[in-house]
């Protein structure tokens, strides 16, 4: 595999604070320490994540400016002699594709030690794309830049994992979101005999990134009838049938609670769906969703990652339908891995360049992918270095 030589200086963009334009930075090409390296950046996506950052939902602070994105693939382009394998034991070298999550355990704390399925609530995580200030050296710690810093004596709960020499950069982006998806189907398959199963009917809410990658999870699981509730019918919902989606139900088309629930029921057929994942980001989702399931029927909320506020419900019906709500944030990293087996298995099985439009690493580039997402006008907007 080639190796592009490494320049002198390396292009990022930076955000001010919520709301602000994108600002690209050249900074000085890093040394890389003994346990380290410089990842080039061949793709990174744009998360509902990054853009409820930049409307202001993040719960906590931030360390301003900084540079956002979190879903990215790219190639070892220089690695330090100390670094000798990704985490999960497998050799590492120069030239090798790699992908790198944002959330990163320490291993230490009382969740890792003590509960490491729930490792994804560490308590002194390491975060890229989010927890690390563009004003820190060498100032490249997000995914929308040429290049991402890695230093394992400095930051020692960061995790790379190398992926298959044939997974390409646009396929290897997607692994940080089906890492999410992953989880998701792991905690609806750790209830016993209430588990989701093969054959069980999915509801999908949200036609976006997430869901869309939540079909191909449920198609890969053996699932039943799917179903995804969304928008715009393009080229979004279209988009989810032609990946397999047995019906879609447009928000645009059944607009009120009561028609969509309707709808739904009417195609899953019996008494309401087995599974439902909330996968839009919109707060008003999760009572709707509770209807949509039948009586004991499992709801998977993954998509308040960010705080987009709340809503009135009716605990009621959650108690009277007896209704399994599990929560699902984020991912371990073994699920990284187990979402790169998985992916790698169907990447053949479908045409990712109907889900990704690429734009190119500068300030017009970023904002164009930004408002592209916010707009809807694509499902998965991806920032491509060189473009």
């Amino acid at each position: 595999m080639s190796v592009r030589k490494p320049t002198s200086d390396v292009g990022v963009v930076t955000f001010d604070g919520p709301g602000a334009r994108p600002t690209m930075r050249s900074v000085p090409l890093p040394h890389v320490p003994e346990r380290g390296a410089l990842i080039r950046i061949d793709a990174c996506g744009v998360c509902g994540t990054d853009l409820h950052i930049l409307k202001g939902h993040w719960p906590g602070e931030l360390p301003w400016p900084f540079t956002l994105g979190h879903e990215l693939a790219g190639v070892v382009e220089t690695i330090g002699p100390g670094l000798t394998s990704d985490y999960m034991g497998r050799p590492l070298r120069q030239g090798d594709r790699v992908i790198m999550p944002p959330l990163m355990a320490c291993g230490e704390c009382y969740y890792c030690v003590h509960y490491p399925s729930r490792a994804n609530r560490c308590l002194r995580p390491t975060y890229y794309g989010r927890k690390i200030g563009f004003d820190e050296p060498p100032h490249l710690w997000g995914g929308w830049a040429e290049m991402v810093y890695i230093d394992l004596e400095r930051l020692p709960a960061t995790k790379i994992f190398r992926v298959p020499d044939d997974m390409s950069a646009m396929v290897g982006s997607l692994v940080e979101p089906y890492s999410s998806v992953t989880r998701a189907f792991n905690r609806a398959m750790s209830l016993g005999n209430e588990s989701f199963k093969a054959g069980d009917s999915v509801v999908i809410q949200g036609s976006g990134p997430i869901g869309v990658m939540a079909l191909v999870a449920a198609r890969q699981r053996g699932a039943g009838r799917i179903v995804v509730v969304g928008a715009p019918e393009n080229p979004r919902l279209a988009l989810c049938r032609e990946m397999g989606a047995d019906a879609t139900v447009s928000i645009d088309q059944f607009s009120t609670p009561d028609e969509r629930v309707r709808a739904v029921r009417e195609v899953i057929g019996g008494f309401g769906a087995d599974l439902a994942l909330d996968c839009s980001g919109s707060p008003a989702a999760g009572p709707e969703g509770v209807e949509m399931l039948r009586d004991g029927g499992t709801y998977v909320e993954m998509g308040q990652f960010t705080d987009a506020g709340s809503i009135d419900t009716s605990w009621h019906r959650m108690c009277v339908k007896e209704v399994q709500i599990l929560g699902s944030w984020a991912f371990t990293p073994d699920e990284v891995d187990q979402a790169i087996t998985n992916l790698y298995s169907v990447q053949n099985d479908y045409d990712w360049t109907r889900v990704q439009s690429t734009f190119p690493l500068s300030e017009r580039g970023v904002a164009d992918a930004i408002a592209a997402a916010s707009a809807m006008e694509c499902v998965k907007a991806t920032i491509v270095p060189g473009l």
